[in-house]
């Protein structure tokens, strides 16, 4: 397929990766935000989900884990907390911000967890599971090559900032 024809192919979002990719991500986290609706959760703050695997967790483990930077994953942790479905843990480390659920988290994400595994279920039925699989395996891919050349350039910049 030319350049052009690929431009010109409805069945293509966008040649852009980054465009595709955003493009997609939005549309999948509308479909769980309407779904997570009457748990009174968005899909950004199924976060919960995470914390509560932890029983508390701190915010380094949970950039690790969610691949989010510090400023993204503290906006989120802060309306979860004001709506007091988190609260800060105490910590040996005082320097350390560790989070886990309240009661209200918990009963809010027993509520948000069959509503979530319903859209789960809808995308892979659409998609089919074993799409899924492969997009997943190339999207982590994708993942670590990008991760790993972000790491690689900001050393690069740093060792000739040095010198």
């Amino acid at each position: 397929m030319t350049d052009r024809a690929a431009r010109q192919d409805p069945r293509r979002l966008s040649r852009c990766v980054c465009n595709t990719l955003r493009m997609v991500t939005r549309t999948v986290t509308r479909l769980y935000d309407d779904a997570l609706r009457p748990s009174g959760l968005r899909a950004t703050q199924f976060i919960l989900a995470t914390i509560a695997g932890k029983d508390e967790a701190n915010l380094k483990q949970l950039e690790d884990a969610l691949a989010i930077d510090q400023t993204t994953l503290t906006r989120s942790l802060n309306l979860l907390e004001r709506d007091r479905l988190i609260e800060r843990a105490p910590h040996p480390d005082r320097r350390i911000k560790a989070m886990r659920l309240t009661p209200k988290g918990r009963r809010t994400l027993d509520v948000a967890r069959p509503l979530w595994a319903r859209a789960q279920d809808k995308v892979l039925r659409e998609l089919g599971a074993r799409a899924w699989d492969e997009a997943q395996r190339r999207l982590t891919r994708v993942f670590h090559v990008v991760v790993s050349k972000r790491r690689y350039g900001s050393r690069r910049r740093r060792v000739s900032s040095m010198t």
